[in-house]
């Protein structure tokens, strides 16, 4: 396991570096999704933290407003609910870089099990808790392996069902996986594949 203290130095330079350096990006979304509908540029959702501390996760705004009230927590491919800029940002994952924010503040790290919102935590078995020691990140294992989520779940018959059987406690699997030999090297070579489009099948949640 990586020194605490390290690796949030670590994390902590790298976000602000990133956030510096990518500024005028961040600018360019941000006005390219209040252009497109009138809506807010972000989307904060309360997710689950480390030690079951709640936390709120900043996003580029994927979805029409209020999405949340008009279906689940999970996508899949063909949601309605999902604008026409905000397919192009779940793509291409640009949607997730204002949590180079959450991460500065401390809430995440750049590498860490992606947070869950709180009503699907609750359905974890003890073993499944084990995951909530380690602090949530921007980028997994599991961001890797289920890089084409939404395509994954279109062609499930009940979605939130088979997220909540099949790909959770998947995605648990990994991130245990990942704690028994977490380091800074793995660290960084997950940060360059989640860059450079690793395989699998992706997220799809709000």
């Amino acid at each position: 396991m990586t020194n605490p203290v390290v690796k949030r130095v670590f994390d902590f330079s790298l976000a602000a570096i990133g956030l510096l350096v990518l500024s005028p990006v961040l600018l360019v979304l941000a006005l390219l999704v209040k252009i497109s509908d009138g809506g807010p540029s972000f989307y904060r959702q309360q997710r689950v933290g480390q030690g079951g501390q709640l936390f709120w996760i900043w996003k580029f705004r994927t979805m029409i407003v209020n999405a949340e009230r008009q279906g689940l927590g999970v996508t899949k491919d063909g949601d309605a609910r999902i604008t026409r800029i905000g397919r192009w940002l779940r793509k291409s994952k640009l949607d997730e870089l204002p949590q180079l924010w959450n991460v500065l503040r401390g809430d995440m790290s750049l590498v860490g099990p992606r947070p869950e919102v709180p009503r699907y935590v609750a359905r974890y078995t003890e073993a499944q808790r084990a995951v909530l020691t380690l602090k949530p990140g921007v980028t997994d294992l599991a961001t890797l392996a289920f890089r084409n989520e939404e395509e994954l779940l279109a062609s499930a018959a009940d979605v939130e069902k088979y997220y909540v059987e099949q790909c959770l406690p998947r995605k648990i699997e990994l991130n245990l996986a990942y704690q028994q030999r977490a380091n800074l090297w793995q660290d960084m070579r997950l940060i360059g594949q989640t860059i450079i489009g690793g395989r699998g099948q992706g997220t799809g949640k709000i």
